[in-house]
C-alpha cells in the first residue's frame, strides 16, 4: 500500500508537470505506449503471453474506454484544482459501485449499501462546499472521474470471472494506446515531449502500472477492511504534497467531506464482510 500511495502521488504530480506541454489525450497515449512496453516485455520474460486471451473482446473494449475517459477526466482535475480535492472525490468510486452494479452485475442494492451511497454523495457535497461556491470544471471533472472509475472497476470484475491479470493488462495497454493515437492526432498535431517534460511522461506510464499493481497485492494478501484505511492516507500525503509542491491551501471542508466518504466506504466493508463470515 505503501508504493501504491507513493505511485499515485507520483502520478498525479507528474500529470501537472506535463500539463505544460501535453492535453490529456496526448499524456495518455504515451502512459499507454509505455504500458504497451512493459506488459510485453514481462510477458516475454515470463512466458505469460500463452495467457493472454482474446476472448470478451466487447467487455474489454467497454472497460477502457471507461478507463480511458476517466482517466483524461482525471488529468485534466489534477492541473485546475488543488490534488488533494482531486484524491478526495476519487474515493468516491467504491460508492458508484453500489450505485450501479445492480444494473450491471446484478448485486443487491441492500439498506447499509444504499447508506453508504448516501454517505458519499454528502461527501460530496462537502468537498465542493455546501454553499456551491466551490463548483467548477474541476470538481465536476473530478466527481465524474470517479463514475468512469467505478464502471471500469465492475467491468474488471466480471473479466476477472474468466481473464488473467496479464490478459486484462494487456487489452489496457494497447487498446488505449490505440484509443489515445485517434484522440491526440484527430487534430493532425500530437506534440513530442521535450527532454524537460520526458522523465515525468515516463514517470506516469510506470507509476501508473505500479499503482494498481501493488493494490492489488495489497488486496490479495490482506482484507479490505485494512487495505481501504491504509489507501485513504493518500489525500492527507498528497494534501502535504500540493502544500510543499504548489503552494496549495486545502480547504477544510475537503478533509471533512473525505471523512464522510471514507466512513461510508469503511461501512460498507464491515458489513461485507460480517456477510461472508
Amino acid at each position: 500500500m505503501s508504493g501504491s500511495i507513493a505511485s499515485f502521488s507520483a502520478m498525479a504530480v507528474a500529470g501537472r508537470e506535463v500539463s505544460v506541454q501535453l492535453d490529456t489525450f496526448e499524456v495518455m497515449m504515451y502512459r499507454s505506449l509505455i504500458g504497451v512496453i512493459v506488459v510485453c516485455t514481462v510477458a516475454a520474460v515470463t512466458g505469460a503471453w500463452r495467457r493472454i486471451s482474446c476472448a470478451h473482446l466487447g467487455t474489454h473494449a467497454l472497460r477502457n474506454l471507461a478507463h480511458f475517459t476517466g482517466q483524461n477526466l482525471w488529468f485534466y482535475a489534477v492541473t485546475v484544482i488543488p490534488l488533494a480535492q482531486v484524491f478526495a472525490l476519487e474515493f468516491t468510486s467504491p460508492l458508484w459501485v453500489i450505485v450501479l452494479s445492480p444494473l450491471i452485475l446484478g448485486e443487491r442494492l441492500t439498506r447499509m449499501r444504499a447508506v453508504a451511497a448516501l454517505m458519499g454523495f454528502a461527501g460530496i457535497l462537502i468537498v465542493a462546499r455546501p454553499d456551491m461556491a466551490g463548483i467548477n470544471a474541476g470538481v465536476v471533472t473530478a466527481a465524474s472521474s470517479a463514475i468512469f472509475f467505478a464502471l471500469t472497476i465492475m467491468l474488471t470484475k466480471r473479466l476477472t470471472r474468466t481473464q488473467g491479470i496479464m490478459s486484462i493488462l494487456f487489452h489496457l495497454t494497447t487498446m488505449q494506446l490505440v484509443f489515445g493515437l485517434v484522440a491526440a492526432g484527430y487534430d493532425g498535431d500530437i506534440a513530442v515531449p521535450e527532454p524537460a517534460v520526458l522523465p515525468f511522461v515516463v514517470v506516469i506510464g510506470v507509476a501508473g502500472l505500479l499503482a494498481h499493481y501493488c493494490l492489488t497485492n495489497a488486496l490479495a494478501i490482506a482484507p479490505a477492511t485494512v487495505v481501504v484505511p491504509i489507501d485513504f492516507i493518500r489525500l492527507p500525503a498528497i494534501a502535504v504534497i500540493g502544500m510543499l509542491v504548489y503552494g496549495e491551501i486545502v480547504d477544510v471542508w475537503v478533509f471533512v467531506g473525505a471523512l464522510v466518504i471514507f466512513a461510508g466506504n469503511y461501512l460498507n466493508l464491515m458489513s461485507e464482510t460480517r456477510k461472508t463470515q
